[in-house]
C-alpha cells in the first residue's frame, strides 16, 4: 500500500515566489529515486543531498528502502529552480516513510538547502518567499537561520530559525522547542555619500538642477568637458536624496534578496545608487539570463543609476531604458514565461559634448570635425533625450571659485532642507495615490489632476508649445518639473516662473 505526503515549499519567480506543493509517494517496488515536475539540474542533485543529509542526521535515508519513491512538485509546469526545496523533500520523504510523528503541514510553508552532515545553508529569496507565506495564508515559516532576520520583517508571521534537519525534526515532534525570530524592526537610514554636495565648488546653477532632480525623481543629464566635475556632481546626488519609506525598503530588499546581494545585512537600508561599466551586458543592465536575475536597473529602484560617459554605452543598451524609464518596469520576455521586474529610478547621465570633450570649451578648442561632433551627440537618440526631463550644461570651474576656502556645509544643508520640503508636500498630494512617491512618477491624466496652473503659467506654455519643439511627452515632463519646483517654493498652485525653469532645462529643445 502506497503513502502519500503534502509539503509546502516555495519557488523564486525573479523577485517574487510561488507556493510548489512537494508531494511524496512511497510503493512497493524494487529501489529507485525519482523527481518529476519540471526539475533542473540543481534540483535533480537534491536526492544525493537528501540521502547524505538523513543518513549524517542519524535516520534512514531513501537508497536503504528497497521501495519506489516518486517525488511531484506542482503545478508540473512551472519550472523548478534551485536547492531551497532540500528542506521539504527530507520532511515529505520523513512523512511519507513514517520516519516522524505526523504534523499539520497545511499551515506550514519548508524552505532551506541541505549540506551533507544535515545543517541548513542560506538561500535566496527569504523576504519574497516570507511575503508569499503571509499572502496565501500559511502561519508558520521555517527558514535558515541566517535568512530568519530578513523573513521576519513580514509582520504576522511567525518565522522559525532552522539550524539542522535534526533540530527541525526535534521541533516538529514536539521534543524541543525553536524559539520563533523576533519580528525585525524597519528602520531607514541615509547612506554615506560618495561624495557631499558641500564638498563641490563653483556650479552652482548644476547644484539647483540636481535638488530639483532629487526632490521629484527626475531624470537628468549633464554635458560638459572634461574635468568640471559631472561625475562628482552625479555622486553627489545620493547625499540629497531623504531616507527611503518603509514600503521602499521591503521592495528594494526584495530585489536584493532575490540577486543575492544582500550581504551581512537583513535589508536595505537606503538608497542604492548603481553606476554600471560601459562594457555592460544587456542582461546585466535590464535582467535576464538563463535563470531571470535583476539587473542593474532593478538594482537601482527607488534609488540612482548613473551611466558616466553615455555615449559609450552601447546603442541597443540605451535604448532599452526607455520603457523601464517611462513605466517604472523591466519586462523580460521568454518563450514560456515573461517577467515583469520593478525599475523606478532616477537617471543620472553625464557625457562629453564631442568625443575630444572640448567643444564650446571656453578655455580650450575643440579638435573635432562637426561631422564627429554631430555623430558623438547622435549616439543618444531623440526619443531616450526625450524622456530626460532635465539637461544641463556643466562648465569650467573658473581658478578662483577652487581656490575659494569656504565652507559649504550650510549650503549642503539648505540644499537637503529644500528637497525634505519637496518631499513631504508630494507625500500629501499622493496620499490617495498608492505606490506613488514623486512627481515624476505622474501619469499624464494624473498630471491634469494634480497640477495647477496659474493664468500666467497657462499662457507662458501656450505661447512656448507654439514657438518650440516640445513634444507630448516633453510637455507633460515640463508640467511635472515645474511642479516639483513649485514645492520647493511651497507654492500650492504652478506660477509662470515655475514653468518658465523647466522649460529652461529642455536644453536640446532650443537646439
Amino acid at each position: 500500500m502506497s503513502t502519500i505526503s503534502k509539503i509546502f515549499s516555495a519557488e523564486l519567480d525573479g523577485i517574487d515566489a510561488k507556493l510548489i506543493e512537494v508531494e511524496t509517494d512511497i510503493n512497493v517496488g524494487l529501489h529507485s529515486f525519482t523527481i518529476v515536475g519540471l526539475a533542473d539540474k540543481a534540483l535533480s542533485e537534491a536526492k544525493e543531498r537528501v540521502n547524505s543529509a538523513l543518513k549524517n542526521s542519524g535516520i534512514k535515508p531513501p537508497t536503504k528502502e528497497n521501495r519506489r519513491i516518486v517525488i511531484n512538485l506542482a503545478p508540473a509546469d512551472i519550472k523548478k529552480t534551485g536547492s531551497q526545496y532540500d528542506l521539504a523533500l527530507a520532511l515529505g520523504y520523513l512523512l511519507a516513510s513514517e520516519q516522524i510523528k505526523k504534523f499539520t503541514t497545511t499551515d506550514k510553508l519548508f524552505v532551506g538547502e541541505l549540506s551533507l552532515e544535515g545543517k541548513l545553508r542560506p538561500i535566496t529569496g527569504a523576504l519574497a518567499i516570507a511575503s508569499l507565506a503571509k499572502r496565501k495564508g500559511f502561519t508558520t515559516l521555517f527558514v535558515p537561520r541566517e535568512n530568519a532576520e530578513e523573513a521576519a520583517m513580514i509582520a504576522g508571521l511567525v518565522v522559525v530559525p532552522v539550524s539542522s534537519l535534526t533540530e527541525l525534526i526535534a521541533h516538529l515532534e514536539e521534543k524541543k522547542y525553536i524559539p520563533p525570530q523576533e519580528a525585525t524592526p524597519i528602520h531607514t537610514s541615509r547612506e554615506t555619500p560618495f561624495v557631499d554636495i558641500g564638498e563641490i565648488k563653483g556650479q552652482e546653477s548644476a547644484k539647483r538642477a540636481l535638488m530639483i532632480a532629487a526632490s521629484g525623481g527626475h531624470n537628468i543629464l549633464m554635458i560638459g568637458p572634461p574635468g568640471t566635475g559631472k561625475t562628482m556632481l552625479g555622486q553627489a546626488l545620493t547625499s540629497l536624496l531623504p531616507p527611503p519609506e518603509l514600503g521602499e525598503i521591503i521592495e528594494m530588499t526584495k530585489i536584493y534578496s532575490a540577486a543575492n546581494l544582500l550581504g551581512s545585512d537583513a535589508m536595505i537600508r537606503h538608497r542604492p545608487f548603481r553606476s554600471p561599466h560601459q562594457s555592460a551586458s544587456p542582461a546585466s543592465i535590464v535582467g535576464g539570463g538563463q535563470n531571470p536575475r535583476p539587473g542593474e536597473i532593478s538594482l537601482a529602484h527607488r534609488g540612482i543609476l548613473f551611466l558616466d560617459e553615455l555615449p559609450e554605452f552601447r546603442r541597443d543598451i540605451l535604448e532599452s531604458l526607455r520603457q523601464p524609464i517611462e513605466n517604472g518596469v523591466a519586462t523580460i520576455s521568454r518563450v514560456k514565461n515573461n517577467l515583469t521586474l520593478p525599475a523606478r529610478f532616477t537617471l543620472v547621465a553625464a557625457m562629453n559634448p564631442c568625443p575630444c570633450g572640448y567643444y564650446g570649451d571656453s578655455e580650450r578648442a575643440c579638435s573635432c570635425s562637426a561631422y564627429e561632433v554631430i555623430r558623438y551627440q547622435k549616439k543618444i537618440s531623440g526619443p531616450l533625450l526625450d524622456r530626460i526631463d532635465i539637461q544641463i550644461n556643466v562648465p569650467r570651474v573658473t581658478l578662483e571659485e577652487l581656490r575659494d576656502k569656504k565652507e559649504l556645509h550650510e549650503q549642503s544643508d539648505a540644499l537637503r532642507k529644500g528637497v525634505t520640503t519637496a518631499r513631504n508636500h508630494q507625500k500629501k498630494r499622493f496620499h490617495k495615490l498608492p505606490g506613488k512617491f514623486t512627481n515624476a512618477e505622474l501619469s499624464s491624466k494624473e498630471c491634469d489632476t494634480h497640477i495647477a496652473l496659474t493664468p500666467q503659467a497657462e499662457d507662458f506654455i501656450k505661447k512656448m508649445f507654439d514657438t518650440s519643439l516640445v513634444s507630448a511627452r516633453g510637455y507633460y515632463r515640463v508640467l511635472k518639473v515645474a511642479r516639483t519646483i513649485a514645492d520647493l517654493d511651497s507654492a500650492e498652485i504652478v506660477d509662470q516662473p515655475h514653468v518658465a525653469e523647466a522649460f529652461g532645462y529642455r536644453l536640446r529643445e532650443k537646439e
